[in-house]
């Protein structure tokens, strides 16, 4: 197999390959970027395992990879703000920039989004991507090209904790120790919660929660006890929560073990329909709010780890080169760290 572009790309359900895909050039607006690292998101390995997220389905092949970093390699025409060698972190989603919600700012819900690795939209997993200048943001010299790549999840959680107003002072749940529930963790802390409690069904991630700063950690189990021990381990219900898992058995729990007239935000894409307890939200005034991706939260997030503020280093477990992506998504299906970089440069 040559290499001028080497990629890794779904062809289906369960249909990973790497292969070689022609260099794109960039166009009006865009720059072509020479890919670094490539974070595994769990959204990822759904699309591989599944070949599918709900209505999102994978009908023509696709290449992986929406958390990306790396260095421009050529501009293309009318592109000012960026020049040949900045390194940058790349938000994955392009919207029209022309639709009612993008001019109002909530440009994550255009309906003419362009988004990587979401069908039928190419992903950054290859040695050469193109993309929207606007949505590249040059990072500084203190922040390495991994964290580049962890911008993405983190600007989803800062997005979160937006949507639910984590204010200073406030207790707070997170529903789920993956990497995104861990950096919703980080990035409440960050924004002044005085505690934070994290849940979860795997042990070990919950240990690992306690070690990155978590104040308490619960077992996750049935959802109405898990609530009271959760009571019990705040001293009270939480002000806010963060549900990150998807799962309708901590969705319950979530709304069990908010404070009333607090907020959730779901965040875990789990089941197309749920059963659940809504009286108790309803009857509390708890407002269950629903989030996609994320807007506006590039600039926060570089600041975030600019500063110190937040060190997502310390979540990166496992690295692996482009050349061994499919051991890497292996890795990521067994939930294997916490979380996987694909280096993308050549040997």
């Amino acid at each position: 197999m040559t290499d001028r572009n080497l990629s890794l790309v779904l062809y289906g359900k369960q249909d990973l390959r790497l292969m070689d895909c022609p260099i794109p050039e960039p166009g009006l607006g865009e720059v072509q970027i020479c890919i670094h690292d490539v974070g595994i998101c769990g959204s990822d390995v759904s699309y591989w395992q599944n070949g599918c997220i709900g209505d999102s389905v994978v009908r023509t092949p696709m290449v992986m990879g929406h958390e990306p970093s790396g260095v421009v390699s050529k501009v293309g025409n009318g592109v000012e703000s960026l020049k040949v060698g900045d390194r940058v972190a790349i938000e994955p989603g392009v919207p029209c920039r022309t639709c009612g919600q993008c001019k109002t700012g909530r440009y994550n819900l255009c309906g003419k989004m362009k988004y990587c690795a979401t069908p039928p939209d190419h992903g950054t997993l290859s040695r050469y991507f193109v993309h929207a200048a606007d949505f590249c943001f040059k990072l500084p010299d203190n922040v390495s090209m991994e964290e580049g790549a962890m911008l993405q999840p983190l600007s989803v959680a800062v997005h979160a904790c937006n949507r639910v107003n984590v204010y200073l002072g406030a207790t707070v749940l997170v529903c789920g120790a993956g990497p995104v529930g861990l950096l919703c963790m980080l990035t409440a802390r960050a924004r002044g919660a005085a505690k934070i409690l994290i849940t979860d069904i795997n042990e070990d991630r919950l240990k690992y929660a306690k070690r990155v700063g978590a104040d308490h950690i619960v077992l996750a189990g049935d959802p109405q006890q898990t609530a009271r021990t959760i009571q019990d381990s705040l001293g009270g219900a939480a002000d806010v929560t963060i549900e990150c898992s998807g799962a309708p058995s901590s969705v319950t729990t979530a709304i069990y073990a908010t404070a009333t007239g607090g907020r959730i935000v779901l965040v875990g894409l789990g089941p197309a329909e749920l059963q659940l307890p809504l009286i108790s939200a309803q009857c509390r005034e708890v407002d269950i709010l629903g989030m996609v991706t994320l807007a506006n939260t590039y600039p926060a997030a570089l600041a975030m780890v600019t500063s110190g503020q937040v060190d997502v280093k310390q979540l990166i477990t496992h690295r692996y080169r482009l050349e061994e992506a499919l051991d890497a998504y292996e890795a990521a299906r067994r939930r294997e760290g916490v979380k996987i970089i694909i280096n993308c440069q050549r040997k």
